[in-house]
Protein backbone atom coordinates (compact mmCIF):
# COMPACT_ATOMS: atom_id res chain seq x y z
CA UNK A 1 0.00 0.00 0.00
CA UNK A 2 0.73 3.17 -0.70
CA UNK A 3 -0.49 6.82 0.00
CA UNK A 4 -1.88 8.81 -2.95
CA UNK A 5 -1.52 12.26 -3.76
CA UNK A 6 -3.56 14.26 -3.30
CA UNK A 7 -2.88 16.80 -6.25
CA UNK A 8 -0.63 16.89 -8.91
CA UNK A 9 -1.33 16.69 -13.08
CA UNK A 10 1.87 15.95 -14.47
CA UNK A 11 1.71 12.36 -16.19
CA UNK A 12 3.27 9.89 -18.20
CA UNK A 13 1.00 8.51 -20.82
CA UNK A 14 1.16 4.97 -21.88
CA UNK A 15 0.08 4.24 -24.97
CA UNK A 16 -0.65 0.38 -26.17
CA UNK A 17 -0.95 -1.09 -29.59
CA UNK A 18 -1.15 -4.58 -31.58
CA UNK A 19 1.24 -5.28 -34.15
CA UNK A 20 -0.01 -3.88 -37.56
CA UNK A 21 -2.12 -1.42 -35.93
CA UNK A 22 -2.74 1.03 -38.77
CA UNK A 23 -4.69 3.89 -36.77
CA UNK A 24 -1.94 3.69 -33.98
CA UNK A 25 -1.32 7.22 -34.52
CA UNK A 26 -4.00 9.02 -34.59
CA UNK A 27 -5.56 7.00 -31.79
CA UNK A 28 -2.59 7.66 -29.56
CA UNK A 29 -2.72 11.30 -30.56
CA UNK A 30 -6.91 11.71 -29.92
CA UNK A 31 -5.74 10.19 -26.17
CA UNK A 32 -2.54 12.78 -25.67
CA UNK A 33 -5.73 15.18 -26.60
CA UNK A 34 -7.90 13.44 -23.97
CA UNK A 35 -5.54 13.67 -21.30
CA UNK A 36 -5.18 17.46 -22.50
CA UNK A 37 -9.30 17.90 -21.83
CA UNK A 38 -8.87 16.80 -18.34
CA UNK A 39 -6.36 18.97 -17.56
CA UNK A 40 -3.18 17.18 -17.58
CA UNK A 41 0.40 17.90 -18.45
CA UNK A 42 1.88 15.51 -21.12
CA UNK A 43 5.50 14.76 -19.76
CA UNK A 44 6.41 11.77 -21.53
CA UNK A 45 4.92 9.11 -24.00
CA UNK A 46 5.29 5.05 -23.56
CA UNK A 47 4.64 3.05 -26.49
CA UNK A 48 4.40 -0.95 -25.63
CA UNK A 49 3.24 -3.23 -28.47
CA UNK A 50 0.89 -5.76 -26.63
CA UNK A 51 0.12 -9.22 -28.57
CA UNK A 52 -1.03 -10.61 -25.69
CA UNK A 53 -1.95 -9.07 -22.43
CA UNK A 54 -0.10 -9.45 -19.08
CA UNK A 55 -2.57 -10.59 -16.26
CA UNK A 56 -0.50 -8.87 -14.00
CA UNK A 57 0.39 -5.65 -15.32
CA UNK A 58 -1.48 -5.30 -18.94
CA UNK A 59 1.86 -4.90 -20.77
CA UNK A 60 5.16 -7.04 -19.81
CA UNK A 61 7.14 -6.61 -17.14
CA UNK A 62 10.11 -5.74 -19.21
CA UNK A 63 7.56 -2.65 -20.48
CA UNK A 64 6.40 -1.94 -16.85
CA UNK A 65 9.79 -1.21 -15.69
CA UNK A 66 11.00 0.91 -17.94
CA UNK A 67 7.32 3.11 -17.51
CA UNK A 68 8.73 3.11 -13.79
CA UNK A 69 11.86 4.81 -14.77
CA UNK A 70 10.09 7.50 -16.87
CA UNK A 71 7.87 8.03 -13.92
CA UNK A 72 11.06 8.17 -11.49
CA UNK A 73 12.95 10.75 -14.12
CA UNK A 74 10.48 12.80 -15.42
CA UNK A 75 8.84 13.26 -11.34
CA UNK A 76 5.31 12.35 -12.42
CA UNK A 77 2.40 12.62 -10.16
CA UNK A 78 0.19 10.22 -12.40
CA UNK A 79 0.18 7.55 -15.51
CA UNK A 80 -2.73 7.53 -18.29
CA UNK A 81 -2.97 4.22 -19.99
CA UNK A 82 -4.83 4.14 -22.78
CA UNK A 83 -6.55 0.65 -22.51
CA UNK A 84 -9.03 -0.26 -20.00
CA UNK A 85 -7.00 -2.23 -17.11
CA UNK A 86 -8.73 -4.58 -15.28
CA UNK A 87 -9.06 -3.90 -11.54
CA UNK A 88 -5.89 -6.48 -10.71
CA UNK A 89 -3.94 -4.83 -13.60
CA UNK A 90 -4.11 -1.38 -11.89
CA UNK A 91 -3.72 -2.04 -7.95
CA UNK A 92 -0.27 -3.99 -9.65
CA UNK A 93 0.78 -0.75 -11.33
CA UNK A 94 0.07 1.31 -8.81
CA UNK A 95 2.43 -1.03 -6.40
CA UNK A 96 5.41 -0.59 -8.92
CA UNK A 97 4.98 2.61 -9.85
CA UNK A 98 4.03 4.33 -6.65
CA UNK A 99 2.10 7.09 -8.23
CA UNK A 100 -1.76 6.94 -9.62
CA UNK A 101 -3.01 5.38 -12.36
CA UNK A 102 -6.07 6.08 -14.19
CA UNK A 103 -7.18 4.14 -17.42
CA UNK A 104 -8.80 5.39 -20.51
CA UNK A 105 -12.52 4.73 -19.04
CA UNK A 106 -11.36 6.45 -15.38
CA UNK A 107 -10.12 9.13 -17.70
CA UNK A 108 -13.25 9.97 -20.06
CA UNK A 109 -15.33 9.87 -16.35
CA UNK A 110 -13.06 12.11 -14.90
CA UNK A 111 -13.46 14.87 -17.89
CA UNK A 112 -17.26 13.80 -17.66
CA UNK A 113 -17.47 14.81 -13.88
CA UNK A 114 -15.84 18.16 -15.33
CA UNK A 115 -17.36 19.29 -18.10
CA UNK A 116 -21.26 18.24 -16.38
CA UNK A 117 -23.29 21.28 -15.43
CA UNK A 118 -26.94 20.79 -15.05
CA UNK A 119 -28.59 18.27 -12.08
CA UNK A 120 -29.28 15.54 -14.59
CA UNK A 121 -26.01 15.32 -15.95
CA UNK A 122 -24.18 15.39 -12.57
CA UNK A 123 -26.49 12.64 -11.53
CA UNK A 124 -25.53 10.41 -14.58
CA UNK A 125 -21.50 10.89 -14.37
CA UNK A 126 -21.96 9.78 -10.53
CA UNK A 127 -23.57 6.91 -11.52
CA UNK A 128 -21.11 6.06 -14.01
CA UNK A 129 -18.03 6.69 -11.36
CA UNK A 130 -19.51 4.50 -8.74
CA UNK A 131 -20.22 1.81 -11.12
CA UNK A 132 -16.74 2.19 -12.23
CA UNK A 133 -15.38 2.37 -8.61
CA UNK A 134 -17.29 -0.46 -7.17
CA UNK A 135 -14.95 -2.72 -8.86
CA UNK A 136 -11.95 -1.14 -7.47
CA UNK A 137 -12.61 -1.55 -4.03
CA UNK A 138 -10.30 -3.22 -2.21
CA UNK A 139 -9.33 -4.41 1.33
CA UNK A 140 -6.64 -2.04 3.32
CA UNK A 141 -8.34 -1.26 6.50
CA UNK A 142 -8.61 -4.60 8.83
CA UNK A 143 -7.91 -2.17 11.84
CA UNK A 144 -11.57 -1.00 10.76
CA UNK A 145 -13.52 -4.48 11.17
CA UNK A 146 -16.48 -3.84 13.60
CA UNK A 147 -18.60 -6.48 14.80
CA UNK A 148 -16.18 -9.18 16.29
CA UNK A 149 -17.79 -12.16 18.09
CA UNK A 150 -19.51 -15.38 17.41
CA UNK A 151 -18.94 -19.05 18.73
CA UNK A 152 -16.04 -20.44 19.60
CA UNK A 153 -14.20 -21.08 16.51
CA UNK A 154 -16.16 -18.85 14.98
CA UNK A 155 -14.77 -15.52 16.44
CA UNK A 156 -13.47 -13.37 13.68
CA UNK A 157 -14.36 -9.97 12.00
CA UNK A 158 -17.58 -9.25 11.41
CA UNK A 159 -18.53 -6.62 8.99
CA UNK A 160 -15.23 -5.31 7.44
CA UNK A 161 -14.48 -1.66 6.42
CA UNK A 162 -14.53 -2.82 2.43
CA UNK A 163 -18.39 -4.66 2.96
CA UNK A 164 -19.17 -1.34 4.46
CA UNK A 165 -17.97 0.65 1.71
CA UNK A 166 -19.72 -1.37 -0.59
CA UNK A 167 -22.88 -1.17 1.41
CA UNK A 168 -22.72 2.26 1.34
CA UNK A 169 -22.30 2.65 -2.42
CA UNK A 170 -25.00 0.20 -3.52
CA UNK A 171 -27.11 2.56 -1.43
CA UNK A 172 -25.85 5.21 -3.25
CA UNK A 173 -26.06 3.75 -6.48
CA UNK A 174 -29.40 2.75 -6.15
CA UNK A 175 -30.90 6.26 -4.91
CA UNK A 176 -29.07 7.76 -8.02
CA UNK A 177 -30.93 5.24 -10.54
CA UNK A 178 -34.32 6.04 -8.72
CA UNK A 179 -33.37 9.75 -9.34
CA UNK A 180 -32.89 9.38 -12.70
CA UNK A 181 -35.75 7.50 -13.46
CA UNK A 182 -37.32 10.29 -12.34
CA UNK A 183 -35.45 12.56 -14.79
CA UNK A 184 -36.26 10.29 -17.79
CA UNK A 185 -40.31 10.17 -16.96
CA UNK A 186 -39.62 14.11 -17.40
CA UNK A 187 -37.84 13.69 -20.42
CA UNK A 188 -40.63 11.62 -21.70
CA UNK A 189 -43.44 13.79 -21.05
CA UNK A 190 -41.93 16.29 -22.77
CA UNK A 191 -41.11 14.40 -25.84
CA UNK A 192 -44.56 13.36 -25.49
CA UNK A 193 -45.81 16.96 -25.45
CA UNK A 194 -43.29 18.24 -28.88
CA UNK A 195 -45.13 14.83 -30.41
CA UNK A 196 -48.56 15.96 -29.36
CA UNK A 197 -47.56 19.72 -31.35
CA UNK A 198 -46.46 17.40 -34.08
CA UNK A 199 -43.38 19.40 -34.32
CA UNK A 200 -40.60 17.28 -36.37
CA UNK A 201 -37.18 16.47 -33.90
CA UNK A 202 -33.75 16.22 -35.08
CA UNK A 203 -31.26 15.01 -32.76
CA UNK A 204 -27.25 15.78 -33.40
CA UNK A 205 -24.74 13.22 -32.84
CA UNK A 206 -21.42 12.95 -34.28
CA UNK A 207 -17.88 12.08 -33.19
CA UNK A 208 -16.31 14.16 -29.89
CA UNK A 209 -15.28 17.46 -31.17
CA UNK A 210 -16.41 17.12 -35.20
CA UNK A 211 -18.39 20.78 -34.25
CA UNK A 212 -22.10 20.02 -33.16
CA UNK A 213 -22.46 22.62 -31.31
CA UNK A 214 -20.74 25.45 -33.27
CA UNK A 215 -23.51 23.79 -35.82
CA UNK A 216 -25.75 24.12 -33.01
CA UNK A 217 -25.60 27.46 -32.30
CA UNK A 218 -25.34 28.73 -36.09
CA UNK A 219 -28.66 26.92 -36.81
CA UNK A 220 -30.69 28.51 -33.61
CA UNK A 221 -30.63 30.86 -31.44
CA UNK A 222 -28.74 28.49 -28.82
CA UNK A 223 -25.97 29.81 -26.76
CA UNK A 224 -24.40 26.43 -26.53
CA UNK A 225 -20.91 26.25 -25.07
CA UNK A 226 -17.86 25.24 -28.08
CA UNK A 227 -14.60 25.08 -27.92
CA UNK A 228 -11.59 22.73 -29.87
CA UNK A 229 -11.60 20.13 -27.17
CA UNK A 230 -13.22 16.86 -26.43
CA UNK A 231 -16.29 16.28 -24.69
CA UNK A 232 -16.51 20.47 -24.43
CA UNK A 233 -20.43 19.92 -24.05
CA UNK A 234 -22.21 16.88 -22.36
CA UNK A 235 -25.76 18.24 -21.52
CA UNK A 236 -28.21 17.76 -23.79
CA UNK A 237 -30.11 21.43 -25.06
CA UNK A 238 -32.97 21.31 -27.28
CA UNK A 239 -33.69 24.55 -29.25
CA UNK A 240 -36.60 25.13 -31.72
CA UNK A 241 -35.77 26.53 -35.39
CA UNK A 242 -38.85 27.90 -37.78
CA UNK A 243 -37.14 28.75 -41.21
CA UNK A 244 -37.76 25.54 -42.71
CA UNK A 245 -40.23 24.36 -45.72
CA UNK A 246 -41.26 21.48 -43.70
CA UNK A 247 -42.48 23.81 -41.08
CA UNK A 248 -40.77 24.10 -37.36
CA UNK A 249 -38.92 21.37 -35.99
CA UNK A 250 -36.65 21.15 -32.97
CA UNK A 251 -33.07 20.44 -32.52
CA UNK A 252 -31.40 18.53 -29.63
CA UNK A 253 -27.36 18.60 -29.47
CA UNK A 254 -26.13 15.50 -27.49
CA UNK A 255 -23.06 14.22 -26.34
CA UNK A 256 -20.10 13.25 -28.26
CA UNK A 257 -19.29 10.06 -29.14
CA UNK A 258 -15.55 8.22 -28.80
CA UNK A 259 -14.01 4.94 -29.20
CA UNK A 260 -14.24 3.04 -26.44
CA UNK A 261 -17.26 4.97 -24.42
CA UNK A 262 -17.28 3.42 -21.29
CA UNK A 263 -20.42 1.44 -20.82
CA UNK A 264 -21.05 2.58 -17.60
CA UNK A 265 -21.52 6.30 -19.21
CA UNK A 266 -23.80 4.58 -21.89
CA UNK A 267 -26.11 3.09 -19.45
CA UNK A 268 -26.05 6.18 -17.30
CA UNK A 269 -26.63 8.64 -20.24
CA UNK A 270 -29.56 6.79 -20.95
CA UNK A 271 -31.85 9.71 -20.74
CA UNK A 272 -29.52 12.22 -22.78
CA UNK A 273 -28.89 9.87 -25.50
CA UNK A 274 -32.65 8.79 -25.43
CA UNK A 275 -33.13 12.36 -27.17
CA UNK A 276 -31.12 10.51 -30.54
CA UNK A 277 -33.35 7.61 -29.87
CA UNK A 278 -36.60 9.18 -30.48
CA UNK A 279 -35.55 11.72 -33.07
CA UNK A 280 -37.08 11.48 -36.29
CA UNK A 281 -33.81 12.36 -38.29
CA UNK A 282 -30.06 12.34 -37.22
CA UNK A 283 -27.84 14.97 -38.40
CA UNK A 284 -24.43 12.51 -37.58
CA UNK A 285 -21.83 15.17 -38.03
CA UNK A 286 -18.35 14.46 -39.53
CA UNK A 287 -15.26 16.61 -39.39
CA UNK A 288 -14.78 16.90 -43.67
CA UNK A 289 -10.93 17.55 -42.77
CA UNK A 290 -10.15 14.53 -41.03
CA UNK A 291 -8.83 11.67 -43.32
CA UNK A 292 -10.08 9.38 -40.79
CA UNK A 293 -13.88 10.36 -40.82
CA UNK A 294 -15.58 7.33 -42.27
CA UNK A 295 -13.24 4.89 -39.56
CA UNK A 296 -15.15 7.40 -36.85
CA UNK A 297 -18.24 7.26 -37.89
CA UNK A 298 -18.33 3.92 -37.99
CA UNK A 299 -17.87 4.14 -34.21
CA UNK A 300 -20.63 6.40 -33.89
CA UNK A 301 -22.92 3.66 -35.78
CA UNK A 302 -21.70 1.36 -33.20
CA UNK A 303 -23.05 3.27 -30.36
CA UNK A 304 -26.22 4.53 -31.85
CA UNK A 305 -26.72 1.11 -32.06
CA UNK A 306 -26.41 0.57 -28.57
CA UNK A 307 -28.58 2.84 -27.42
CA UNK A 308 -31.04 1.46 -30.15
CA UNK A 309 -31.03 4.29 -32.74
CA UNK A 310 -29.24 2.01 -35.39
CA UNK A 311 -32.32 2.23 -37.51
CA UNK A 312 -33.34 6.33 -37.22
CA UNK A 313 -33.01 7.83 -40.69
CA UNK A 314 -29.43 10.24 -40.85
CA UNK A 315 -28.70 12.74 -42.82
CA UNK A 316 -24.76 13.26 -42.95
CA UNK A 317 -23.40 16.38 -42.28
CA UNK A 318 -19.20 16.90 -43.64
CA UNK A 319 -18.32 19.92 -41.32
CA UNK A 320 -14.99 21.97 -41.24
CA UNK A 321 -14.99 22.37 -45.35
CA UNK A 322 -13.26 25.42 -44.33
CA UNK A 323 -10.07 23.61 -43.45
CA UNK A 324 -10.50 22.24 -47.19
CA UNK A 325 -10.76 22.65 -50.85
CA UNK A 326 -14.07 21.37 -50.99
CA UNK A 327 -17.25 23.63 -51.67
CA UNK A 328 -20.59 23.76 -50.17
CA UNK A 329 -23.16 21.12 -51.73
CA UNK A 330 -25.63 18.75 -50.93
CA UNK A 331 -25.17 15.31 -52.58
CA UNK A 332 -28.15 13.18 -52.89
CA UNK A 333 -29.12 9.70 -53.66
CA UNK A 334 -30.55 8.16 -57.00
CA UNK A 335 -34.17 9.29 -55.83
CA UNK A 336 -32.97 12.73 -56.03
CA UNK A 337 -33.14 12.74 -51.66
CA UNK A 338 -30.41 15.06 -49.47
CA UNK A 339 -28.08 12.50 -48.21
CA UNK A 340 -25.28 14.55 -47.15
CA UNK A 341 -24.45 18.32 -47.37
CA UNK A 342 -21.43 19.80 -47.23
CA UNK A 343 -20.98 23.12 -45.02
CA UNK A 344 -18.60 25.17 -42.28
CA UNK A 345 -20.50 25.72 -39.54
CA UNK A 346 -17.65 28.46 -38.07
CA UNK A 347 -18.10 30.67 -41.37
CA UNK A 348 -21.64 29.74 -41.72
CA UNK A 349 -20.90 28.44 -45.71
CA UNK A 350 -23.33 25.98 -46.58
CA UNK A 351 -25.95 26.51 -43.63
CA UNK A 352 -29.07 27.56 -46.19
CA UNK A 353 -28.11 23.69 -48.19
CA UNK A 354 -28.78 22.23 -44.71
CA UNK A 355 -32.19 24.11 -43.83
CA UNK A 356 -33.13 23.01 -47.52
CA UNK A 357 -31.83 19.32 -47.03
CA UNK A 358 -33.69 19.41 -43.66
CA UNK A 359 -36.76 20.61 -45.49
CA UNK A 360 -36.75 18.18 -48.17
CA UNK A 361 -36.33 15.33 -45.57
CA UNK A 362 -38.46 16.24 -42.80
CA UNK A 363 -40.99 16.96 -44.81
CA UNK A 364 -40.80 13.62 -46.72
CA UNK A 365 -40.68 11.84 -43.37
CA UNK A 366 -43.70 12.85 -42.17
CA UNK A 367 -47.56 11.90 -43.46
CA UNK A 368 -49.79 14.25 -43.58
CA UNK A 369 -53.07 13.18 -44.71
CA UNK A 370 -56.91 12.09 -43.42
CA UNK A 371 -58.20 9.07 -42.53
CA UNK A 372 -61.59 7.67 -41.98
CA UNK A 373 -62.00 5.18 -39.03
CA UNK A 374 -64.99 3.38 -37.67
CA UNK A 375 -66.56 3.83 -34.20
CA UNK A 376 -65.51 0.14 -33.78
CA UNK A 377 -61.66 1.39 -34.15
CA UNK A 378 -61.30 2.53 -30.35
CA UNK A 379 -58.14 1.29 -30.00
CA UNK A 380 -56.47 2.20 -32.87
CA UNK A 381 -57.63 5.99 -32.48
CA UNK A 382 -56.44 5.88 -29.01
CA UNK A 383 -52.72 4.69 -30.03
CA UNK A 384 -53.24 7.33 -33.24
CA UNK A 385 -53.88 10.14 -30.09
CA UNK A 386 -50.84 8.74 -27.64
CA UNK A 387 -48.73 9.59 -30.22
CA UNK A 388 -49.59 12.99 -30.76
CA UNK A 389 -50.77 12.46 -34.96
CA UNK A 390 -54.06 13.02 -34.92
CA UNK A 391 -54.40 17.32 -35.87
CA UNK A 392 -58.00 17.40 -36.02
CA UNK A 393 -61.08 15.29 -36.08
CA UNK A 394 -64.64 14.67 -36.27
CA UNK A 395 -66.90 12.43 -35.65
CA UNK A 396 -70.56 11.88 -36.67
CA UNK A 397 -72.27 8.41 -36.93
CA UNK A 398 -69.90 6.76 -39.32
CA UNK A 399 -66.67 7.23 -37.07
CA UNK A 400 -63.99 9.25 -36.78
CA UNK A 401 -62.53 11.38 -40.03
CA UNK A 402 -58.98 11.65 -38.84
CA UNK A 403 -56.67 14.35 -40.06
CA UNK A 404 -53.02 13.28 -39.59
CA UNK A 405 -49.37 14.90 -39.27
CA UNK A 406 -46.93 12.18 -37.41
CA UNK A 407 -43.41 11.19 -38.71
CA UNK A 408 -43.78 7.73 -41.25
CA UNK A 409 -41.79 5.92 -38.49
CA UNK A 410 -44.32 6.58 -35.98
CA UNK A 411 -46.97 5.40 -38.34
CA UNK A 412 -45.36 2.52 -39.20
CA UNK A 413 -45.78 0.07 -36.30
CA UNK A 414 -49.79 0.56 -36.15
CA UNK A 415 -50.18 -0.70 -39.75
CA UNK A 416 -48.54 -3.63 -39.40
CA UNK A 417 -52.20 -6.05 -38.67
CA UNK A 418 -54.36 -6.99 -40.98
CA UNK A 419 -57.55 -5.45 -40.46
CA UNK A 420 -58.62 -2.58 -42.40
CA UNK A 421 -57.62 -0.03 -40.43
CA UNK A 422 -53.89 -0.99 -40.34
CA UNK A 423 -54.77 -1.15 -44.47
CA UNK A 424 -56.24 2.25 -44.49
CA UNK A 425 -53.28 3.70 -42.77
CA UNK A 426 -50.77 1.52 -44.63
CA UNK A 427 -51.52 3.46 -47.75
CA UNK A 428 -51.20 6.23 -46.68
CA UNK A 429 -47.76 5.84 -45.05
CA UNK A 430 -46.77 3.68 -48.49
CA UNK A 431 -48.86 5.56 -51.26
CA UNK A 432 -48.61 4.13 -55.01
Amino acid sequence: MFEREKKGERAVVLLPHARGDLDSESRADEFVELVRSAGAEVLERVRARVEKPSPKYYIGSGKAEELAEAVRAFEADLVLVDHTLTPVQERNLEALLKVRVVDRAGLILDIFAQRARSHEGKLEVELAQLKHMATRLVRGWTHLDTQRGGAIGNRGPGETQLETDRRLLAGRVKMLTQRLDKVQTQRTQQRRARMRNTVPRVALVGYTNAGKSTLFNAMTTGEVYAADQLFATLDPTVRRIEDLSCGPAVVADTVGFIRELPHDLVAAFRATLSEARDADLLLHVSDAADEERELLASVVNQVLAEIGAEDVPQLRVMNKIDLTDTQPVIKRDEHGMPQQVWLSAHTGVGLDLLREALGERLGGERVRASLQLPLSAGRMHARLASLGAIVSEKVDEDGWQLQLDAPRSVLAPLAGNSDAQARALRALINPE
